[in-house]
């Protein structure tokens, strides 16, 4: 446990707490059991490391940080350690990507039982579930999914510039004032045109064949390890997987045809609609439906796209601009919001109320003119035009 304790002392003394993302501040700390989901590379890690530098200090002591890929849980157990820390006055264990731990849900629920006083954050891949584990977690945890950067914590992470997140209805409502305290702090478009490139995942140094790289690299190990893991997907079968998600990156947004599909791949339609739902889990790709009360579990979704721009950018040769704005629409808006294809009816249904047309700022209202609560999200836009709206204040969601 020494050994432990030395590396929670070397690992939070080299976070840095100079800028921090608003979801420190939402996470309810304090409860029992809680669990922090994301992609990978979307920034769980420095989270939590941050919170602990933070609420604790620098030195083991109340809190513990383990990641739990680490050699010393080749010859000791998640639960041993925890009775040992608990006995020693600890009251906070942070478990970092704890399905590296094999049997990581029976022991974190025994910890529970045993210790109602000692706290427990773990974060996870966003594939682990935490419902159907070995041991249901479901009612006693307290879960949060972790997104990659917005449009509006890119510019405080890259560009200093702090500015507020809104709701939607307060975009929608009152647009004027908010574009007009965006530009006064900076010309949000410029900015804009940079975050879809390289500004979702918080790994950007300046050099953007590296990041790429490094995408490609974070697409390669969530099929090849976390979807073996967790899907049951055989290693034999990965690269299905990844032809899928290239075919699909060439290919967005990507009017469903599975037939097609299963014969571009050589399977059968079954485990094709099997491959898109893992994926999705994965969060790799989001799948559109158009009516998502009605979603069954083999249903074919009206419409794909790549999880996000920047991912777009990594892998697809041929994006074109109206892909890469419906692809950050979709990423924005479906983090806190339901999503339909809107057929006939705009590109987007959003919360079964608002209805959003993409597109330049030469977009018209003829497709939905006659459509009560209906907006265009506009690019190359600074300021609104009435209901039409700069597509770029949707990444001031959170």
């Amino acid at each position: 446990m020494e050994t432990l304790m030395k590396k929670h002392q070397i690992l939070i003394s080299q976070v840095s707490t100079d800028i921090v993302r608003n979801m420190l501040n939402r996470i309810n700390w304090d409860k029992q059991l809680v669990a922090i989901k994301g992609s990978r590379g979307v920034g769980k890690t420095t989270l939590i490391r941050q919170y602990i530098k933070q609420r604790y200090g620098v030195t083991a002591g109340e809190a513990l940080y383990c990641m739990m890929d680490s050699i010393y849980f080749t010859n000791h157990s998640l639960l041993d350690l925890a009775e040992r820390f608990h006995a020693m006055g600890g009251k906070h264990l942070f478990l970092d990507e704890v399905h590296k731990y094999p049997t990581w849900s029976k022991e974190i629920k025994e910890i529970y039982d045993l210790h109602p006083d000692l706290k427990i954050t773990f974060s996870g891949s966003s594939l682990i579930q935490i419902l159907n584990a070995d041991a249901d977690l479901s009612r006693r945890v307290l879960s949060y999914t972790m997104e990659g950067l917005s449009f509006r914590e890119f510019l405080h992470f890259y560009k200093k510039i702090e500015l507020p997140a809104y709701s939607l209805d307060e975009i929608l409502e009152h647009s004027d004032e908010i574009c007009q305290k965006v530009n006064e702090c900076c010309r949000p478009q410029k900015y804009f045109e940079e975050y879809l490139q390289v500004g979702y995942y918080p790994f950007y140094d300046g050099n953007a064949e590296e990041y790429y790289s490094r995408i490609e690299n974070v697409v390669s190990f969530i099929i090849d390890q976390e979807m073996t893991q967790f899907c049951g997907i055989e290693m034999a079968y990965t690269r299905k997987l990844k032809a899928l998600i290239a075919f699909l990156a060439e290919n967005t947004p990507y009017e469903v045809n599975i037939a097609k599909l299963a014969t571009y791949l050589g399977i059968n339609k079954n485990t094709v609609l099997s491959y898109l739902a893992y994926l999705e889990r994965a969060e790799l790709i989001h799948l559109l439906y158009s009516d998502n009360k009605s979603v069954t579990k083999m249903q074919k979704p009206d419409k794909i796209y790549l999880q996000n721009p920047n991912i777009l950018f990594a892998l697809g040769q041929n994006s074109n601009k109206g892909t890469i704005r419906e692809c950050f629409a979709v990423n924005q808006l479906s983090a806190n919001h339901s999503v339909e294809y809107g057929k006939t009816t705009g590109d987007f249904k959003i919360d079964g109320k608002y209805t959003f047309e993409v597109g330049g700022e030469r977009k018209t209202f003829d497709q939905i003119a006659n459509i009560p609560n209906s907006y265009i999200l506009a690019d190359e836009m600074e300021f609104p035009i009435g209901k039409k709206i700069p597509l770029w204040l949707i990444g001031f969601l959170y």
